[in-house]
C-alpha cells in the first residue's frame, strides 16, 4: 500500500512538474513574440521616397527591437478585430481620407479606448476638402483641431528646437537639429492650446527663405487627452530625412513609447 501510495504522490509530482515546465515555456514563447506594428503607407508619388526609406529602416529597425510589421496602403481590411493584432499604428505619410467607415469607427475606438499606440508623419495632417472627401473632423480634433493651409512647396531645410527635453520621444535627441528637405506644412491655427507641444520648427531658419510661416510653428506633439499614446511629427517628405540621427533616434523612440501600455 505504501510503495502504490509512493507511485502515485512521485508521478502526481512528475505531471505538476512537467506541467509547470509547459506553461513556464509557454510564457517564454509569448514574452518572446515578436510584437506586431501596422503600416498605413503611400506608394510612389512625392512622398514615395521617404516611404521606401522609411520601410528599409523599419526591416533593421523591427529585427533590432523584436516588432513585426505589416504594411496596407489602404483602409478597406480595418476593423476593430484587424487592428486588435497591433500594438502601434505607424501613420507613414498616409492621409486622413479615403478611409471606410468601419475604419474611421475601429481607429476612433483604438486610440480613444487606448488599444495600442500611434505615431503619424506628415501627410497624416492634410487636413480638409481634398478630392472629394470632407475633413474628417474627429481626426481634426485629434491633431488638435486644426485644418491644412498651405506648405512649402519648393522644399526648405530649417532647424527645429526641442521643448520638451524630458519626453520619452526625444529621449537623447539634440536640443537643437537640422530637417533637410521638407514641405512644412501650415495650417489654420496653431495646435498648441488643444496638444502637448514637443518641438517647433524655426522659420527664420528657412533654406532657401520663404515667406510661407504660421509664427507659433508646432512640428512634433502628442494628444494627451487620449488613452493611446501617440505622437505627431509634421516632417516626411524626403528619404534624406533618414539623414538625419535626430529624426532616426525620434522615429525609433517614438514607436518604443507608443507600444508600452498606459500613459
Amino acid at each position: 500500500m505504501k510503495k502504490t501510495y509512493f507511485l502515485f504522490t512521485l508521478f502526481a509530482l512528475i505531471l505538476i512538474s512537467c506541467n509547470t515546465k509547459g506553461s513556464q515555456n509557454k510564457q517564454i514563447v509569448e514574452q518572446n513574440k515578436p510584437s506586431k506594428i501596422l503600416v498605413l503607407t503611400e506608394r510612389g508619388g512625392q512622398h514615395g521616397g521617404f516611404t521606401d526609406a522609411g520601410l528599409k529602416w523599419l526591416d533593421a529597425f523591427s529585427k533590432e527591437n523584436n516588432f513585426e510589421y505589416t504594411e496596407i496602403n489602404n483602409t478597406k481590411q480595418i476593423n476593430e478585430e484587424f487592428l486588435s493584432q497591433y500594438k502601434v499604428i505607424i501613420q507613414l505619410d498616409f492621409p486622413p481620407y479615403t478611409w471606410t467607415k468601419e475604419a474611421e469607427s475601429a481607429f476612433i475606438k483604438y486610440i480613444e479606448e487606448g488599444k495600442g499606440g500611434w505615431v503619424g508623419f506628415h501627410h497624416a495632417t492634410l487636413l480638409g476638402d481634398f478630392d472629394g472627401y470632407p475633413i474628417w473632423q474627429w481626426f481634426s480634433d485629434f491633431m488638435g483641431g486644426i485644418k491644412f493651409k498651405n506648405y512649402i512647396a519648393p522644399l526648405a531645410t530649417a532647424t527645429v528646437n526641442v521643448e520638451d527635453a524630458e519626453h520619452p520621444v526625444m529621449k537623447g535627441v539634440n536640443k537643437s537639429f537640422s530637417i533637410p528637405d521638407d514641405e512644412w506644412y501650415t495650417f489654420d491655427k496653431s495646435p498648441r492650446p488643444n496638444v502637448h507641444v514637443l518641438a517647433t520648427v524655426d522659420e527664420s531658419t528657412y533654406t532657401p527663405h520663404s515667406d510661407i510661416k504660421m509664427g507659433d510653428h508646432p512640428t512634433v506633439w502628442t494628444n494627451q487627452r487620449m488613452k493611446a499614446r501617440n505622437v505627431y511629427f509634421l516632417m516626411g517628405h524626403a528619404n534624406t530625412l533618414f539623414d538625419s540621427e535626430d529624426f532616426v533616434k525620434m522615429f525609433s523612440n517614438a514607436i518604443l513609447w507608443a507600444a508600452e501600455t498606459g500613459k
